[in-house]
């Protein structure tokens, strides 16, 4: 099988040829269709943060595919069936937080490309338990996406809290905003779209957000605020200066919720206005394998869109160059034995 290897952090990697995996007892061998570059890929191959992946790594935890094998003692999943195997591949099922529905922040947990190899490959394994499973209607390329970026903005728009009539600012338009700003839509708020390049605000619009204010072109704050304020501002940016600005533009008893992780994160906040305006800061990793099933659903009853570009594995490291130079519309996505997925001529990346 052909696999996308990273051998040494901030290296490109290199697409290899690799056996194909053996399952072990509990796991499933997929066959994968499609998966996702989301930017957590590219701080894991780069080695960004405090605890890195485990090197040589496959990449990617937005992989969708096929079970082809079942390995000991797996009777949940079945062979042909389609499923999913996103950031959170494994949890231990017994702490507090797996009990109480918080498997996410399971202290035991390992994850989809970054502790085992992920979905830069044609095949990987996945425990039996955390592959999802994806409706017969939710296609291959809108699936993979949905497995993190739709997830981990799902479960930020509801760890806000947020209220029908409220107003929600969305910090970064791409691959997670565009979702983002489709969520909040769904519960009931106003959306605000923040970024600074006028092509995703326009996708924004499309995608229903009731403003738009282009960063670089006016003060954000002001902008928020000449619109009444912000109850919950979702911050999928990574620049510095953005997690100031969310801040700054939230009313009374707003929200600040932490999504994107800089490599170098540090949020300093005013104590004196945290505590008389009754801020809350939030912390929003990835979801549950509840939260993507819900997911899931939602798409599979259009309740929302996903806009996608398709990838060759071979053009991984051209990939990664377009999102960190900001001119990927929303979301790539590498596709595999794609024969009856894409129609022909499109797999230079037919949007979507």
């Amino acid at each position: 099988m052909r696999a996308a290897v990273v051998t040494a952090f901030g290296s490109p990697a290199r697409v290899e040829e690799r056996p194909v995996p053996q399952p072990g007892p509990g796991q499933v061998l997929v066959r994968l269709e499609a998966c996702g570059l989301c930017h957590t890929d590219i701080h894991a191959m780069h080695g960004d943060w405090p605890v890195k992946a485990h090197l040589p790594l496959v990449p990617g935890h937005e992989g969708v595919g096929i079970v082809e094998e079942l390995g000991e003692g797996v009777t949940t999943r079945r062979v042909g069936q389609r499923v999913a195997m996103p950031w959170l591949g494994h949890a231990c099922g017994e702490c507090r937080y797996c009990i109480d529905g918080r498997e996410n922040l399971c202290e035991k947990q390992f994850n989809n490309g970054y502790a085992v190899d992920g979905g830069y490959a044609e095949y990987m394994l996945a425990d039996a338990r955390f592959a999802v499973p994806v409706p017969d209607n939710v296609t291959p390329l809108d699936a993979a996406p949905l497995t993190c970026a739709g997830v981990t903005t799902y479960a930020a728009i509801k760890n806000a809290r947020i209220t029908p009539g409220e107003t929600v600012a969305v910090f970064g338009i791409g691959g997670l905003g565009h979702l983002a700003v489709q969520y909040a839509r769904l519960v009931g708020a106003k959306v605000i779209a923040v970024d600074v390049t006028e092509e995703k605000l326009e996708l924004a619009t499309e995608l229903g957000a009731d403003f738009v204010v282009n960063a670089r072109r006016e003060d954000p704050v002001q902008a928020i605020r000449n619109l009444g304020g912000a109850d919950a501002a979702i911050i999928l940016a990574v620049a510095p200066a953005v997690f100031g600005q969310a801040f700054d533009a939230l009313n009374r008893g707003g929200r600040l919720v932490l999504v994107s992780l800089p490599a170098e994160g540090t949020l300093t906040v005013p104590i004196f206005d945290t505590v008389l305006k009754g801020i809350s800061i939030i912390g929003s990793i990835v979801g549950t394998r509840q939260d993507l099933a819900e997911v899931f659903a939602l798409h599979a009853a259009g309740r929302t869109r996903v806009i996608t570009e398709t990838r060759e594995l071979q053009q991984v490291n051209d990939s990664v160059d377009e999102v960190l130079a900001g001119t990927v519309p929303a979301r790539l996505v590498f596709m595999y034995h794609t024969a009856d997925l894409v129609p022909e001529g499109d797999g230079s990346g037919g949007g979507r």
